[in-house]
């Protein structure tokens, strides 16, 4: 695929957007107790020198292309390791994207996978949120440096010391609305009640900010709920309806929609946990019991509502759609040059390693074996996802496997966790056009 050239949702200003001043000011993370607090475990451990494989020789004139066979045999790897389903899609830049489905044949007797299928992309879907804000600070409506006490007065504590940069790139020293009490029986999906992001805020402020603003990086699911009632009161719109007319309707993205509720809207992966007899024993007891459909030794999960994610992440979109997002983005088709430039200006994850992993707005960097990558992954029961691409948008790949529980608890799952990284290793090496490097000695 060559780099798309403006597409039909390229940046255009608003007409309306009222004129004013703009002003830019210019930790491996926190252990975090489970993986969605962090939502880039899955990539972090992509990192690492690299041991390139040899391939087979090539004969004469014949394109490396993405090797297809082998992301086949990696993706049925991980379903024999316990998943019950995975898609993998890569785009070289050569215009012939490689979509693979494969499947455990317990869960094809729901539905059988396909590529094209639509799922939850989890937090991916800050990188969408951030591209929002970044769109109104180009038409002079927000500014990256603006207070959060500006926009929503008297609800963040401490909120003419955050600005909306510091929301983005998780510098805010929120607290973590994920890891309070009330909001665990919606993600198990005991609980239905709908969530907005001003509720999803007044959970995360309730308890003590975690570091001064500006001072440390900690990933946090409240700033992206700050964000949301944001972009709110900045427009008079919802999220859905922003992320709808913004985004998904001008580059034509058919399958992608911010969830409010559970519904669907289409062909969608099912997703699933392990039910709780199933449950390895290393998952905390508050975690091991899923609401769902009961289904060979797992519980359907795709029912159950994401909207305690928020602007966190609740969208809904495909392998495909997202791809076209990342074009879109990275080429400049949705923001101009000085809000791109923005959206790519990191902060150290790490403050030991300032040339590692970094965090921009809603994305982040990371240096891995094959070559650099702009990247997110994002976990929401029955769905764990990892989105990368190059810095042009040109290349783009994305791995979906239909449970989340394993990057969860890690230590609790080890062999999907391992062949899982070979699975994404291999795939964000195919996009970049290298060879896969060999596994570190010792992990198969």
């Amino acid at each position: 695929m060559t780099a798309p050239a403006r597409p039909s949702g390229a940046y255009v200003p608003s007409r309306t957007a009222r004129p004013r001043r703009r002003v830019v000011r210019v930790r491996r993370p926190a252990r975090a107790r489970r993986a969605r607090r962090t939502a880039v475990a899955v990539l972090l451990a992509l990192t690492g020198p690299a041991v390139p494989l040899a391939r087979p020789a090539l004969a004469a004139g014949e394109p490396a292309g993405v090797p297809r066979a082998e992301l086949r045999e990696l993706a049925r790897d991980v379903v024999a390791a316990g998943a019950p389903g995975v898609i993998v899609r890569v785009d070289d830049g050569s215009g012939r994207p490689v979509e693979i489905a494969e499947q455990a044949p317990w869960a094809a007797k729901d539905h059988r996978l396909r590529a094209g299928d639509a799922f939850r992309v989890g937090s991916s879907t800050k990188t969408m949120m951030a591209t929002l804000v970044l769109r109104l600070v180009a038409e002079g409506r927000l500014s990256l440096a603006d207070p959060v006490e500006k926009w929503l007065p008297g609800r963040i504590p401490d909120g003419d010391a955050i600005t909306l940069r510091m929301l983005l790139n998780h510098t805010s020293g929120l607290f973590d609305y994920t890891e309070d009490p009330a909001v665990v029986p919606s993600i198990l999906g005991k609980d239905r009640r709908p969530w907005t992001p001003e509720r999803l805020l007044a959970l995360g402020v309730r308890h003590d900010p975690l570091f001064a603003p500006g001072t440390k990086w900690s990933y946090s699911n409240t700033n992206y709920a700050a964000v949301g009632a944001v972009l709110e009161k900045a427009t008079g719109q919802s999220v859905a309806e922003l992320v709808r007319d913004r985004i998904a309707r001008p580059l034509g993205l058919r399958h992608t929609f911010y969830a409010t509720d559970a519904d669907w809207r289409g062909p969608h992966a099912r997703g699933y946990e392990p039910d709780a007899a199933h449950m390895p024993p290393g998952v905390p007891a508050a975690f091991r019991e899923y609401a769902g459909t009961p289904r060979e030794g797992h519980v359907d999960v795709t029912g159950n509502s994401p909207s305690w994610g928020g602007p966190a992440g609740a969208v809904v979109s495909t392998a495909r759609d997202w791809a076209r997002f990342h074009a879109a983005l990275m080429s400049g088709g949705l923001l101009p040059a000085a809000q791109l430039a923005q959206l790519r200006t990191t902060v150290p994850m790490d403050p030991g390693e300032p040339d590692g992993p970094g965090y921009g707005l809603g994305i982040m960097t990371l240096n891995t074996p094959c070559g650099t990558v702009w990247a997110h992954d994002g976990g929401i029961p029955g769905y764990l996802s990892t989105t990368v691409t190059d810095a042009t948008g040109r290349r783009t790949a994305t791995v979906l496997v239909t449970t989340e529980a394993f990057a969860e608890h890690p230590d609790a799952f080890p062999e999907i966790n391992r062949v899982s990284k070979k699975l994404q290793t291999a795939t964000l090496c195919a996009m970049l056009g290298e060879p896969a490097p060999a596994p570190a000695a010792g992990t198969g």
